[in-house]
C-alpha cells in the first residue's frame, strides 16, 4: 500500500505508521480529485474567452495552399530541400505541426 502512494503521489490519511491510512487514502483519491476539478482546484478547464483566443489563433494560421499542401506532404515523407530553402521548409512544416496541435486542443477541450 505504501508503495501505491508513493507511485503515485497520494499522502496516506492520518497516522503514516498504520496500513488503513494508506488504503483510506488509495480509496477516496479519484472521488476527491474529480471533487476538486469541479471545485475549479488544481488543474481547471479553460474560460470561454480562452478557448475563443485559440480558435482565432486557428483562423488567424488560415489553411495551407495547394502547394504548400503538397510540400508539407511530401516533406512528412522526409524529403528535404537545399539550404537556404530548407529552412523555410522547416518553419512551413513547424507551422503546419503548430496548426494541427492546436486543432487537437481544440477538439480536446471543446466537451
Amino acid at each position: 500500500m505504501k508503495d501505491l502512494c508513493r507511485r503515485y503521489g497520494i499522502k496516506p490519511t492520518g497516522n503514516a505508521g498504520y496500513k488503513v491510512s494508506y488504503i483510506t487514502s488509495l480509496m477516496a483519491f479519484p472521488a476527491i480529485a474529480l471533487n476538486q476539478l469541479q471545485e475549479g482546484k488544481g488543474l481547471r478547464r479553460l474560460s470561454f474567452a480562452s478557448f475563443q483566443a485559440i480558435g482565432a489563433a486557428l483562423d488567424e494560421m488560415n489553411s495551407p495552399t495547394d502547394e504548400q499542401a503538397a510540400l508539407i506532404k511530401i516533406s512528412l515523407e522526409g524529403k528535404r530541400m537545399q539550404s537556404p530553402a530548407r529552412w523555410e521548409q522547416e518553419k512551413l512544416i513547424n507551422l503546419y505541426k503548430a496548426k494541427s496541435l492546436l486543432e487537437q486542443v481544440m477538439d480536446l477541450l471543446g466537451d
